[in-house]
């Protein structure tokens, strides 16, 4: 009885229901990667779908006084501001994902550069929390860095090097 116990034990993880899929994962990266669409389309319909009622919007920076500070910022005037822009004007380029998920919630930490009218402003790395629910994958909360210094150098996608010519 105690080696069935062990074994059990030790297979466990191999057939936890609640670990997550490869369907998840993608499901909650394209969440993410509509953000950033309704972002550049400038579309504050889409953004504000992205996320729960009320949820948190904080950049990690350092103040003038060189202490760490947490900014917290508002969903609503964002939302706005994404709806005033031109079509194409926010251009947030994610490097990769690290996702992971748990049931109803999720984690993803996403580095990026974000790029305003063709020109890169600054880069950092998002850190989402997302809650699954019955519509799909809602943000709950996201927090950023940015700096200005050691971007990656990489280059717009080719109709965005374009735009960026045409509109110059």
């Amino acid at each position: 009885m105690y080696r069935l116990l062990i074994f059990a034990l030790a297979l466990g993880p191999v057939f936890d229901l609640s670990a997550q899929t490869e369907e998840e994962l993608q499901a909650v990266k394209i969440h993410i990667q509509q953000l950033f669409d309704g972002m550049r389309a400038a579309d504050s319909t889409a953004v504000r779908n992205a996320f729960l009622p009320g949820a948190g919007m904080y950049t990690a920076v350092t103040g003038q006084d060189g202490q760490p500070v947490l900014r917290q910022g508002d969903l609503s005037s964002f939302v706005t501001q994404v709806g005033k822009a031109a079509p194409g004007a926010l251009n947030e380029q994610l490097h990769g994902y690290d996702i992971e998920v748990d049931g109803l919630l999720a984690t993803a930490w996403t580095p990026y550069s974000f790029y305003y009218e063709g020109k890169l402003s600054h880069c950092g790395t998002n850190a989402f929390q997302l809650f699954k629910t019955a519509d799909g994958w809602k943000i709950s909360h996201v927090a950023d860095t940015r700096q200005r210094e050691g971007c990656p150098e990489e280059q717009l996608p080719r109709e965005q090097q374009i735009d960026s010519l045409l509109n110059a």
